[in-house]
């Protein structure tokens, strides 16, 4: 991992008064990563993305991105990440283009219309790009909220169930189109997700957490080796419900 990692957690704990979602955390993510962030519900996956983002203050510790300390000058590199979630919601009203002009301009995009032209292309929402936002399928909603993370070509971009509500083809060509554009741009993704299948395809690491704290860590195929499983699915259960198998796979 480079000395300089895209992505900093140190000792991170937070406090929702008397709950403790995120108990002294620590890792490191090297540019140019597509890492995943595995937990079941309650583990602190959410919580972690929103104080990346700055949303929300740790109770204790740091967070940087690209060597800038979020919790107090987050500013600094704005326009240089970005965040999807279907789970949050663009102005219902307002069509798919005036939304994505709105975010566009607020960015600061200078080739604000051919970049939207470009994104509407790849992600195949240009059928609907005038229709209200309110109206759309959650499917779409999810497309569109990819797009708007994409439009300043962030070199770190933090994605919460990137292709939730999505079928099975659409799911496959978002992860393949992630793919290039982390190729393409050498940029860092960190990503929540349940969707094991999207992580064995899509990712080179894995951070496991439980309660709050990780508990495992690396590549796809490492964990499958060490848990002794065919599938992340069984690796995710074991590690959700603390089975202890990883001690009898590694002494196997």
């Amino acid at each position: 991992m480079k000395s300089n990692p895209a992505i900093e957690v140190q000792a991170v704990s937070k406090y929702y008064d008397e709950v403790l979602a995120v108990d002294a955390l620590s890792f490191r993510i090297g540019c140019g990563s597509i890492c995943a962030l595995l937990g079941g519900n309650g583990a602190g996956k959410t919580t972690v993305l929103s104080m990346l983002l700055g949303l929300l203050l740790p109770s204790a510790g740091r967070l940087s991105i690209l060597g800038t300390n979020m919790c107090r000058h987050r500013y600094r590199v704005l326009d240089r990440i970005n965040f999807s979630s279907p789970y949050v919601d663009l102005p219902q009203r307002l069509t798919v283009r005036e939304n994505l002009l709105v975010y566009g301009r607020l960015y600061g995009i200078k080739d604000l219309k051919q970049r939207l032209a470009v994104l509407a292309g790849q992600l195949d929402i240009n059928g609907f790009m005038d229709r209200a936002y309110g109206s759309l399928s959650a499917g779409q909603k999810t497309r569109v909220a990819l797009a708007k993370s994409l439009l300043n070509r962030p070199e770190v971009l933090l994605l919460d169930e990137p292709t939730a509500s999505l079928d099975p083809d659409t799911a496959a060509s978002i992860r393949q189109f992630l793919r290039d554009y982390q190729q393409d741009s050498g940029a860092t993704l960190l990503m929540a997700t349940h969707n094991m299948l999207e992580v064995e395809r899509l990712c080179d690491d894995v951070i496991m957490l439980r309660s709050g704290q990780v508990v495992d860590r690396g590549s796809p195929d490492s964990l499958l080796q060490r848990y002794g499983r065919t599938t992340l699915e069984d690796v995710f259960i074991d590690v959700a419900r603390d089975t202890g198998r990883v001690g009898n796979a590694v002494a196997d």
